[in-house]
C-alpha cells in the first residue's frame, strides 16, 4: 500500500517544529503544543475524511510531551509513521502511538543532549572562540555552524524515524547501540573539554621568597615540577565540584572568578 505522507509533509513538519520548539513551554504540558503543531497538518492529510479521528489524534498529541529538540525530531518521525499505519486501516490503539512516545522521550532525550548540547556545541564554539581571539571574523562565522549543524541533525532524524517506524525502533533501542553512542559521544565531549581547558585557562603566581645566601625561590617553579598547569587544574576542578554540589548556577561562578581574580591580582598572589 502506498505511503500517504510524502517527504515534503515530513519536511514542513520538522520545520515548523524547529521553529517553535521552544516558544511554546509550559510547566504543565512543555513541549505538547509544539509537538502537535508540527504535525497537524500531516494528520490533518492523514485523517482527512475521517473528523473524529483527526480530532483524537490532536489530543493525543497535546498530552505532555519533552525530549531533546534536535535529534528529539527521531519522535516525530516515529509517530508519523504509526499516525499513517492507523489512517490506512491497521489496527494501532492510540494508547500504543501515546505510549511509545512517552517511552522514547527519555533515551532520545539521554541520546540528543550528550551529542548535540554536551558534543558538538562546545567544540565548535571552541573553534570559533579560538579564531575570535586571533582577530579573525571565522570566530564569527564558525559560531553559526552550530544551528546549521544542529537544523541538518533534526531533519535527518525526523525522516530517519519516518523510515524506521515502530518496529525498527525498538528493535535499535534493545540493540545497545543507543549506549554505545551515549558512551563515546561523552567520551569525546570530555576530551575536548579537557584539551581546551589546558590550552585557554592560564593562571600563574608571581610568588617568590628569597633565603639568605642563595637564589630566590619562584613558586611557580616549584608547582610546575610538581605537576605542570597545577593552578589551571585546581580552578577546573573547583568549579566542577562547586557546579556538583551547588547546582549549575553560571552567573554566580562567573562573578566569584571576577571578583577572585581582581583580589588575587591585586595582592599579587595570581596573575
Amino acid at each position: 500500500m502506498n505511503n500517504i505522507l510524502n517527504k515534503l509533509d515530513i519536511t514542513k513538519a520538522y520545520i515548523k517544529w524547529y521553529m517553535s520548539v521552544e516558544l511554546s513551554n509550559s510547566y504543565e504540558r512543555l513541549q505538547a503544543l509544539a509537538f502537535c503543531n508540527a504535525i497537524a497538518k500531516a494528520l490533518k492529510k492523514l485523517y482527512k475524511d475521517d473528523e473524529e479521528a483527526y480530532k483524537e489524534a490532536l489530543k493525543r498529541h497535546l498530552q505532555f510531551y519533552n525530549s531533546e529538540g534536535t535529534l528529539g525530531a527521531l519522535i516525530h518521525g516515529v509517530t508519523l509513521s504509526m499516525e499513517e499505519q492507523k489512517a490506512m486501516g491497521n489496527e494501532i490503539p492510540g494508547e500504543v502511538i501515546t505510549g511509545l512516545k512517552t517511552g522514547l522521550m527519555g533515551p532520545i532525550a539521554g541520546i540528543g543532549d550528550t551529542i548535540v548540547p554536551g558534543t558538538v556545541k562546545p567544540i565548535v564554539f571552541a573553534l570559533a572562540c579560538s579564531f575570535a581571539l586571533q582577530g579573525s571574523i571565522l570566530g564569527v562565522l564558525l559560531s553559526y555552524l552550530f544551528p546549521i549543524i544542529g537544523f541538518t541533525i533534526g531533519y535527518n532524524s525526523i525522516h530517519f524515524g519516518y523510515k524506521l517506524g515502530k518496529e525498527s525502533i525498538m528493535k535499535v533501542m534493545k540493540s545497545g547501540f543507543i549506549n554505545d553512542i551515549i558512551t563515546g559521544s561523552s567520551i569525546l565531549g570530555l576530551f575536548m573539554m579537557g584539551a581546551l581547558s589546558s590550552s585557554y585557562v592560564k593562571i600563574s603566581t608571581p610568588l617568590k621568597f628569597t633565603v639568605e645566601n642563595s637564589d630566590p625561590v619562584v613558586i611557580q617553579s616549584i608547582l610546575d615540577k610538581i605537576l605542570p598547569g597545577m593552578l589551571p587544574l585546581c580552578a577546573i576542578f573547583g568549579i566542577y565540584f562547586y557546579f556538583k554540589k551547588r547546582g549549575q548556577n553560571y552567573n554566580k561562578v562567573i562573578f566569584a572568578l571576577l571578583g577572585i581574580s581582581l583580589i588575587c591580582a591585586f595582592l599579587g598572589i595570581l596573575a
